[in-house]
């Protein structure tokens, strides 16, 4: 079964959200997500230094099998991306909540983490 970590936000389309403090949030997919897409191969996201409104596509991830749009959880700017992905993309299904992160985000509208799944609803959405 997938792990759902309790303090984490999450999104329909499987983007996990922890919220830093001061406005910044990290973002990476989860489990389930990387379970299903199967061995990570490669991660893309040429977004760095944009500003973006939530569920437009920040990125991709690309499996053995398949390519996969990442979708931004929240509106906001991209202000880092986890470049030891580029070496090592399969840290994102060894550890997806940990050294697996993507991006993080100055967010420009915290009420919209009110949106967002938490591990129950999470839970509910992938039948865990």
């Amino acid at each position: 079964m997938a792990q759902i970590p309790a303090e984490l936000k999450y999104v329909a389309s499987h983007e996990w959200i922890r919220d830093e403090g001061n406005g910044i949030v990290t973002v990476g997919i989860t489990d389930f997500a990387q379970g299903e897409l199967g061995d990570i191969v490669y991660v893309e996201v040429e977004t760095l230094d944009e500003t973006m409104d939530a569920d437009e596509v920040f990125g991709s991830v690309e499996a053995v099998k398949t390519v996969s749009d990442l979708f931004l959880p929240l509106s906001g700017e991209i202000i880092a991306f986890n470049d030891s992905l580029e070496s090592d993309p399969e840290k994102v299904n060894n550890d997806p909540y940990g050294e697996g992160w993507m991006i993080k985000i100055k967010i420009s509208n915290p009420e919209e983490i009110e949106n967002l799944l938490d591990e129950a609803g999470y839970k509910e959405l992938v039948g865990a």
